[in-house]
């Protein structure tokens, strides 16, 4: 959309802001320059006015389907994240479990252990267990 804009914070700071009322506002003086062409000087641009307040309502309705959909993706990635981590802390222990009985999964298991390296026994109390995240998904 070549028409976007990119303002710098300050910039920002010192345009004016648009709220409910202000695009109301907006809208009003739009309309009394459409019917009363004739309050305001020949060289106020009525047409860029009503070409700006299209734009901002199109823009606010398409800002509007865009913040939805990031609240989906959010969402999406919350869940997917979550379902991944369960999943994997139960390979954590499966594959802890089968290094008992053979040796050459110690070097995975302890690759897998290094997430929770720092965490110390802060692990139990603040992931659940993967019987627990079993339990719950089933």
């Amino acid at each position: 959309m070549p028409f976007l804009v990119s303002l710098t914070p300050d910039e920002r700071r010192k345009r004016v802001k648009m709220g409910d009322k202000s695009l109301a506002f907006v809208s009003k003086s739009l309309n009394v320059t459409q019917n009363n062409a004739e309050v305001v000087p020949a060289s106020f641009n009525i047409a860029e006015l009503n070409r700006d307040y299209q734009l901002m309502v199109s823009l606010g309705e398409v800002k509007s389907l865009l913040e939805q959909l990031t609240e989906k993706v959010d969402d999406t990635l919350v869940a997917v994240g979550s379902e991944s981590m369960a999943s994997s802390l139960l390979v954590y222990d499966y594959v802890k479990t089968a290094a008992k009985h053979a040796p050459g999964l110690k070097s995975v298991a302890d690759q897998l252990g290094e997430r929770f390296k720092a965490m110390g026994h802060r692990r139990a109390k603040a992931e659940p267990s993967p019987a627990a995240v079993t339990s719950q998904t089933a």
